[in-house]
């Protein structure tokens, strides 16, 4: 569900609107990564766009494959993420240049997705990892709404839908493994570890060839910062590559800040949902009929 950021605070804006409870919101603490983060570096110059990680993904999560056909033969091929898909590469142009992308779940050091959900379904796990629990998922897609990655996804062709995103493979970390994406990659374009040891790896590629590389670590302190995090090629900005400019402040400290000043006390929530509810409605039509679908 591709939701920009825009729409989301314009949405936000008008649920404040509509509320019109006069209580001042109040400053947000800001967030740092916790103690023992994890996270994933993807160096876009090294990747070759093999797709290897995503079919390790697919093999390590249990998911089915996306079906399609070329020359007549049929192979896995998903475009973007999707309900069956937590991590997927895909080609970007900047002018007469490419380059690859590989688009997952960022796990944000201060996630809108857990910031939002009402009852914690989406919630920072051990060593910083955006977790979910469908146990506790009652279905309301707020979290498509925040995430300004555009990455949660939802089942829409299952009896008993969740939400799918990248969980950093976190049942296999629990047993001494590495994500499964990492594991597949034969040129080490994506590299797994402690989130302060990436952040000095990237930091060191950039000062060692400083021509080979965009002159920036993207998910240093993006939208808060990020535990996944990305170099690009000299002159292939991150937004050709898909990445919004966040700028530094997260989501949350703006979203829960414009709750505490609509409904402190839990004064008015029906409203603040019902226009996100409305929100979710709309961008779910939009996108059943981009898929071709009834809508």
């Amino acid at each position: 569900m591709k939701l920009t950021r825009r729409e989301l605070l314009s949405g936000l804006a008008a649920a404040g609107a509509a509320a019109a409870v006069p209580t001042p919101a109040q400053a947000r603490a800001r967030k740092s990564a916790e103690p023992g983060s994890v996270g994933m570096l993807y160096d876009s110059t090294l990747c070759i766009g093999c797709r290897a990680c995503v079919v390790k993904c697919k093999e390590a999560n249990q998911l089915p494959q996306d079906r399609a056909t070329l020359n007549g033969a049929p192979y896995d091929a998903p475009p973007d993420l999707n309900g069956t898909t937590k991590n997927v590469i895909k080609l970007a142009a900047a002018g007469d240049r490419t380059a690859f992308m590989k688009a997952q779940c960022m796990h944000c050091v201060d996630p809108a997705c857990a910031s939002v959900c009402m009852i914690s379904a989406f919630y920072k796990g051990p060593r910083g990892i955006v977790s979910y629990d469908p146990d506790k998922c009652v279905g309301c897609r707020y979290c498509q709404l925040a995430c300004p990655f555009n990455v949660p996804k939802y089942e829409w062709r299952t009896p008993f839908p969740k939400i799918v995103k990248c969980e950093m493979c976190r049942h296999l970390l629990d047993k001494g493994g590495i994500p499964a994406c990492v594991e597949a990659c034969p040129r080490d374009a994506v590299i797994f570890g402690p989130l302060a040891t990436l952040r000095a790896d990237a930091k060191g590629r950039l000062a060692k060839e400083p021509g080979r590389y965009y002159p920036k670590v993207y998910g240093e302190t993006d939208g808060g910062g990020t535990q996944v995090l990305y170099l690009s090629a000299a002159g292939i900005p991150f937004d050709r590559l898909g990445l919004p400019d966040l700028g530094d402040e997260p989501i949350p400290e703006l979203t829960e800040s414009l709750q505490q000043g609509i409904y402190q006390g839990f004064v008015a929530p029906a409203v603040l949902y019902g226009i996100l509810g409305l929100m979710v409605f709309r961008s779910w039509r939009r996108e059943r009929r981009e898929e071709g679908g009834e809508g």
